[in-house]
């Protein structure tokens, strides 16, 4: 594996009622759903589960290749989430500021061995952080030391954390522009709960979310609806991160999970979770360079009707996911996809044109 795609793969950690592929649905859904797992089967994915929400119904079937004995993944498949996992750290971020615990100005503050960089006056804060705003680049500058290329993180320790804290330079003052981060969300994961992250996640997010399959550690019945990640054809293990797994690096999730999430997101007046849900959605800086719209951990963007897209994608070694939502029009789709694919300066990977066109598709309806 060059060192392009290493560095590409590295970076990539980029409640409704639920009915079955089976299930009678809205005569249009699963038509809809079964043009685009077609799709996906066709630009390589071994194994792929769409989900969508329109019009109050929910929809999710799976389609299959043949491989794996034969059986076709489906909403409770698990697969690793990848960087969609930043909207569950920003939605934690959120709920500590609406419960007072700590603002969006507040600065990152870790254990006095983690040196934070500077530049210029302004201090990098949690909102820095969660909007990609804060300078830093998107890995440590130690992490590809001694790393395995299928599992880049897994050797990443805080001690190493602390070395790489003091060689990382920060590329524009805080505040001042987008560069999307892993490192960011990491620190942002450390700041929140350090040394306790995934525990924090699912107390504060997950949990009240009824999200039970979405977690970085696989239970044993987990792993047995588990999709084997791919790259270039090739079975991949999936990656581990002790340290930066705010960033979404090591998360596993189902579609089943993903569309309540997308749920609470469509109504957050249902959640118990509103304040926060609301918080994460509030755009908070533009890019000048391509008029994007950040939230915390989310992606906001103008669909053909004019109403908002809210986004984020993901991937890992061996997966690639994608999930996007309008609260105007009450549409949602997430996919998930069993390999790695890359996307070029001018086309975006398959997962993500795919679930934007769907999307595009349910709001137009």
């Amino acid at each position: 594996m060059d060192r392009r795609t290493f560095l590409t793969l590295a970076t990539a950690a980029a409640g409704v009622p639920l009915l079955s592929g089976t299930a009678a649905a809205d005569g249009g859904l699963p038509a809809r759903v079964r043009h685009y797992l077609d799709r996906a089967l066709a630009a390589g994915s071994p194994g792929v589960v769409c989900g969508v929400i329109q019009g109050g119904l929910t929809y999710v079937a799976g389609a299959g290749n043949g491989g794996a004995g034969g059986s076709a993944p489906h909403g409770r498949t698990v697969f690793q989430l990848g960087s969609i996992g930043k909207a569950l750290t920003a939605t934690a971020l959120a709920r500590a500021v609406c419960a007072g615990a700590t603002r969006l100005d507040a600065p990152l503050a870790l254990p006095a061995r983690f040196r934070i960089p500077r530049k210029g006056s302004r201090r990098i804060t949690l909102g820095d952080l969660a909007t990609h705003t804060s300078g830093l680049p998107s890995l440590p500058p130690n992490l590809l030391a001694g790393a395995d290329p299928q599992d880049p993180y897994a050797h990443y320790t805080l001690d190493d954390l602390a070395t790489g804290l003091r060689e990382t330079r920060l590329s524009t003052e805080p505040g001042s522009a987008y560069a999307y981060s892993n490192l960011g969300f990491g620190l942002l994961g450390q700041a929140l709960a350090f040394g306790d992250v995934d525990t924090m996640l699912r107390r504060t997010v997950t949990s009240p979310l009824r999200l039970l399959d979405t977690t970085t550690t696989l239970r044993p019945d987990m792993a047995a609806r588990k999709a084997v990640g791919h790259l270039a054809g090739e079975p991949v293990p999936d990656w581990h991160d002790p340290v930066l797994s705010a960033a979404g690096t090591s998360m596993y999730s189902t579609a089943d999970d993903m569309l309540r999430f997308l749920g609470a997101q469509l109504r957050p007046e249902r959640s118990p979770l509103r304040a926060a849900i609301e918080l994460a959605q509030r755009p908070r800086f533009i890019d000048p360079d391509s008029n994007l719209r950040i939230g915390l951990g989310w992606h906001l963007s103008q669909l053909p009707t004019g109403r908002t897209m809210t986004w984020h994608n993901g991937g890992t070694g061996g997966f690639s996911t994608c999930a996007a939502f309008s609260r105007e029009s009450g549409a949602a789709a997430v996919m998930m996809v069993n390999t790695f694919s890359e996307g070029s300066a001018t086309d975006a990977r398959p997962v993500e044109a795919l679930t934007f066109e769907l999307l595009r598709k349910l709001d137009a309806a």
